[in-house]
């Protein structure tokens, strides 16, 4: 396979990174819609409104400043195009979650906004990281060098750690893992959420280890970092799992 992938359009190109990425919004949004449709949403439209505004303004700075500060070697060349140029996902998610719960306070909402949307944003991250996959060396999500069996050429003659496709595996595993254990019972309110975002700071924890990226002295990166503190936050997922399963009186 050749690196990038792009669709011939006549002359032109359309890269399929770019594809993925927009068909990642669009279906995600798809999804949910079609989720909350199907469901008894405790949250009021209007409501869900303002919490998708704070949500993606939590995640647009979240996203880029984080982006920013993962190498810190290149701060001194800082300007607008450079902050709208860098963004990491784990910026986005934490971010994300800041600007949901900062939100929700404002507007008086104490009901978990973000288990509905576990399963659309799962789909969205399958279909996105498919497009970094696709974009090769361009998008800067691949890991180092290796000598594995299913390392991957992306275009410069080294084999590296498909890191993105790690990612894939990892957001499919999870979705049945979820699946699986919604059939044996009720999470409880905001369970979802928690379950999907701290397994992924744990994934990305690990796998940043594997990738190119600028690690201080004490051995680890600015995303590890952020990483680390999200997990924090959400310690009671890995010390009472129990509490995580809905139980009635």
């Amino acid at each position: 396979m050749h690196f990038p992938v792009n669709i011939p359009i006549g002359s032109a190109t359309i890269p399929v990174h770019f594809v993925c990425e927009t068909l990642s919004y669009f279906l995600g949004y798809r999804y949910y819609a079609y989720l909350r449709r199907h469901s008894n949403d405790a949250i009021s439209a209007h409501n869900r409104l303002v919490i998708f505004i704070g949500a993606a303004f939590g995640a647009f700075l979240g996203s880029h400043v984080l982006g920013v500060l993962e190498n810190p070697a290149l701060l001194s060349k800082f300007n607008l195009l450079y902050f709208m140029g860098n963004k990491t996902i784990v910026g986005g998610m934490l971010g994300g979650l800041i600007g949901v719960e900062l939100t929700k306070k404002q507007i008086g909402v104490t009901a978990s906004s973000g288990d509905l949307m576990v399963y659309p944003l799962i789909l969205a991250m399958v279909i996105g990281r498919t497009g970094c996959f696709l974009a090769g060396l361009e998008d800067g999500t691949y890991g180092v060098a290796s000598t594995l069996p299913w390392a991957i050429n992306f275009g410069d003659g080294i084999r590296r750690h498909p890191t993105n496709l790690y990612e894939i595996l990892f957001w499919l595993l999870l979705w049945v893992t979820l699946a699986l254990i919604e059939r044996k019972g009720e999470l409880a309110n905001g369970a979802r959420f928690k379950i999907f975002l701290a397994s992924y700071l744990v994934f990305r924890l690990l796998v940043e280890f594997i990738k190119p990226a600028y690690f201080f002295g004490f051995g680890l990166s600015v995303i590890q970092l952020a990483c680390i503190g999200g997990i924090l936050y959400y310690y009671k997922v890995f010390l009472h799992p129990s509490k995580l399963i809905k139980t009635y009186a």
